[in-house]
């Protein structure tokens, strides 16, 4: 190694440190014009390097699922011997997750709440437009627990209580998947519950045109009639800026129409900005059907796009406005 450091500055004219770098490898290894090996090496990771970032980046929310699910498990075990004397022993995991994906959405997103004063004290259904992914319901539900001390229950397809290790996750959150029922009890118990009626076709198949795709869907509207509650319409600025989907591949639709599972592959998990935004309650109307209140809260959530969300969306615009200092208003 001394010999090869000595010639590297050996002589009127010093060598670069690459240069030397190399050399000092091709010494070691015994592989002539090593050089040229790195070159190659260095221009492929360059090639993919986009590509590393596109699709690596979402894996950073699926570490973050498990690591919550880990947690859990941890909590589980320390305080499984005050499970039977305390009325909620998962209190203290809840304001720990919330913590944690509240952190995550401030660091990554800058995330803003706004127009939270619109949730009633009393039970309420909150009805959002579904991005690629439900992380922006997330931080909603973070923000409001840490803030205001409420939880939110959430609606979830049924694939999502097949993936692994999610029961513990799932259980503690109090995600349900229906059926209508469910959803009527849970309300009547004074409960928040969050549902996105495009589902996941809407989350596969919306672009940054952000189209609702909820078809003729009004069920959530009768859950809401049965239950007596208000609607509550939500929408998040940016959400598919975040995350974007290769949903306008014909093949992978018919696919998804066939099999019913999320096959859709996305990328993204940029750090652009998102503001959830909280539309006025719809108060509970017992004249009024569940097809003209399915419409009435489409139109809500649709007003909520047009004033917050600048179409088409551009994920270097929403990457910009992180840096905004003017107070976005509500």
């Amino acid at each position: 190694m001394t010999g090869g450091n000595e010639s590297c500055t050996a002589g009127p004219i010093s060598m670069s440190y690459l240069t030397c770098l190399t050399y000092i490898l091709e010494e070691w290894t015994g592989v002539e014009h090593i050089g040229d090996y790195l070159s190659y090496a260095f221009y492929i990771v360059w090639l993919l390097f986009p590509l590393v970032v596109v699709f690596v980046l979402p894996g950073v929310i699926v570490i973050l699922f498990y690591v919550s699910i880990l947690l859990l498990h941890i909590y589980k075990r320390k305080n499984e011997l005050k499970e039977a004397y305390s009325r909620d022993v998962w209190a203290g995991a809840r304001e720990m997750l919330a913590t944690l994906w509240d952190g995550h959405g401030r660091i990554w997103h800058g995330y803003e709440l706004h127009g939270v004063e619109n949730i009633p004290p009393g039970p309420g259904l909150i009805v959002f437009y579904h991005g690629a992914t439900p992380v922006d319901y997330i931080y909603f539900s973070a923000r409001l627990y840490i803030t205001k001390k409420r939880s939110c229950t959430a609606v979830a397809d049924n694939f999502v209580f097949r993936l692994p290790g999610f029961k513990i996750l799932l259980d503690v959150l109090g995600v349900i998947h229906g059926p209508k029922e469910a959803c009527v009890r849970t309300l009547k118990k004074g409960c928040l519950l969050g549902i996105a009626p495009g589902g996941v076709r809407e989350a596969l198949f919306s672009d940054e045109m952000y189209t609702i795709l909820w078809s003729n869907r009004k069920g959530f509207a009768q859950v809401a009639i049965d239950a007596k509650v208000p609607i509550i319409p939500m929408f998040t600025q940016n959400v598919r800026e975040g995350f974007r989907t290769l949903g306008g591949i014909k093949i992978l639709r018919s696919l998804y129409e066939r099999i019913r599972l999320p096959v859709v592959p996305l990328y993204g998990g940029f750090p652009v900005k998102l503001r959830t935004f909280i539309g006025e309650p719809i108060p509970y109307e017992p004249n009024m059907t569940a097809e003209e209140l399915a419409e009435k809260t489409k139109a809500a959530v649709q007003v909520l796009i047009e004033k917050h969300q600048k179409i088409p969306g551009n994920i270097f615009r929403a990457l910009m406005e992180r840096f905004q200092t003017e107070k976005k208003e509500d």
